[in-house]
């Protein structure tokens, strides 16, 4: 069989209603206020180009071989990735669906009916002769409303801005939860570091206990200063036995970054912190390109944008084309015969005279959600440079504690040395060695901690500065050649396990 559709006046139709205007605002990036350079950025380090900024595996910096196998596993396995690599495959096949309404509809539809009917005979008006009839129909229809507005393109867009929108909280929620991972293993690695420092003072302690008993056995000391000697190695004994709580929490955060049952990742202890990154900063202007989270709030913006010429489209009217061609016949002998065939063409045109504001109101709300959007977009980019300025004051005034702490440790070791000299000669009581010792502890801690927000810090601004992302890596939806692109980077970067 073969059917000849009239589609000719549609593609001609096409050629000419195709170029229509598109109604509402085109979109232009709103200026943002931009400093020239970092406030904190001169007394923290020199300046360095951002082509030498943190790229792809940044955490290899830290020099940490547990940061160096689980990071990768976070685009894998993390489960908030995983959702939002699904909402992003969501939003793609949403520009998609825009698309399709540029293009016309077609269908083919057929139908048989069998009937039977009687007639009365010429003989007798008693009697009725039966009849059976058969017919059908095969018949195809095109039927197109053509985009004369914009309306289409710009939910086209719309959705395509949306989806990339998504495509930078995918990469946001992928570095937050690098980052997250970052900061548990350095967590991680301090408490193994003050399990080590809370050790070795206890092998001291238990030899000052064990000094003070012999002492005691000749009746040369008070027998006070035993209880205080043996109450200090309990109380550091105590704490030592505490640092396993956040040792083991730590170890189960990791566990479920990286998409594990806390009980299936064993982590060992380490006696090593990882090292403080080299993190060149570059100019604040470089945040809007390099922060995906920017990049999701200036997309949404668009998106907005897009959404105010939908809403402007509903004052015009709708116009819709529609054609259709094929057989029909009764009684259905010779359906595909030429006498059977039929064609027809329509259109109809409509146009709301009257909707109570209704349309109106739907422009204005589309401003509103717009303004809004430039807003949070604004918002973003402020809260953006908050970020990198609190990360650099914080590695800068932390730099200048750690040299001063690693000065009050050299001088507490050396004080509490001299505190037990003195007492083995029995010149001071054990009163001022316990609080020499405590000072001696509570300056290698501080000192320690103080480390630990360095590093801390630097995750933050590796974060904060983008993790070497750029907006240069969103597809455009709108091509499908960038759509396919993007999809098949996102399956292999995002292939989540089940």
């Amino acid at each position: 069989m073969k059917m000849k559709i009239s589609t000719k006046p549609l593609a001609a139709a096409a050629a000419l209603l195709l170029g229509g205007c598109m109604v509402g605002p085109d979109y232009h990036r709103p200026q943002v206020s931009v400093p020239a350079t970092f406030h904190e950025l001169p007394g923290w380090t020199q300046a360095e180009p951002a082509a030498a900024g943190p790229k792809g595996a940044w955490w290899t910096g830290f020099n940490d071989p547990l940061l160096d196998e689980l990071e990768p596993q976070v685009v894998v396995s993390n489960q908030t990735v995983a959702q939002d690599y699904a909402n992003y495959q969501q939003a793609l096949a949403e520009v998609k669906v825009a698309r399709a309404s540029l293009f016309p509809t077609i269908g083919v539809t057929g139908s048989g009916t069998r009937q039977r009917s009687s007639t009365s005979s010429s003989v007798s008006s008693f009697s009725k002769a039966q009849t059976v009839t058969n017919s059908g129909s095969l018949e195809g229809n095109v039927s197109w409303a053509p985009d004369l507005w914009g309306s289409v393109r710009r939910t086209i867009e719309q959705n395509a801005a949306t989806a990339q929108a998504s495509e930078a909280t995918l990469a946001n929620a992928t570095l937050s939860e690098q980052i997250a991972l970052a900061t548990a293993v350095i967590e991680l690695r301090t408490s193994d570091a003050n399990i080590d420092l809370l050790k070795q003072t206890v092998q001291a302690y238990q030899h000052f206990l064990n000094v003070v008993s012999d002492q005691d056995k000749f009746g040369t000391i008070a027998p006070s200063d035993v209880i205080t000697a043996r109450t200090q190695l309990e109380t550091a004994q105590s704490n030592l036995i505490a640092l396993g709580v956040a040792r083991a929490q730590d170890a189960h955060a990791i566990a479920v970054l990286v998409g594990k049952n806390p009980e299936d990742l064993d982590i060992p202890h380490s006696t090593a912190m990882p090292t403080l990154p080299t993190i060149p900063v570059g100019v604040p202007s470089t945040l809007l390109q390099r922060r995906p989270d920017i990049s999701t709030a200036e997309r949404q913006m668009a998106a907005e944008n897009a959404a105010i010429g939908v809403a402007v489209a509903a004052y015009y009217p709708t116009i819709s084309l529609s054609a259709l061609d094929g057989f029909t016949q009764s009684p259905l002998g010779g359906l595909l015969h030429v006498a059977n065939y039929v064609w027809s063409l329509g259109g109809s045109a409509t146009e709301t005279i009257f909707d109570g504001g209704e349309r109106s109101g739907e422009v204005a709300a589309a401003k509103a959600a717009y303004q809004a959007a430039v807003a949070n977009y604004r918002g973003t980019v402020l809260t953006a440079f908050q970020d990198v300025e609190n990360d650099l004051s914080g590695l800068r005034i932390l730099a200048e504690q750690s040299d001063a702490l690693d000065a009050a440790v050299r001088d507490a070791t050396r004080g509490a040395e001299i505190a037990f000299n003195e007492y083995q000669a029995g010149t001071v009581d054990y009163t001022t060695v316990a609080t020499a010792q405590a000072t001696q502890l509570t300056n290698q801690q501080t000192a320690l901690n103080v480390q630990e927000s360095r590093l801390l810090d630097a995750a933050s601004l590796i974060g904060d500065l983008g993790g070497g992302w750029s907006d240069s890596a969103l597809h455009d939806p709108r091509h499908p050649e960038s759509a396919a692109s993007a999809a098949s980077e996102a399956s292999v970067s995002n292939s989540v396990s089940q």
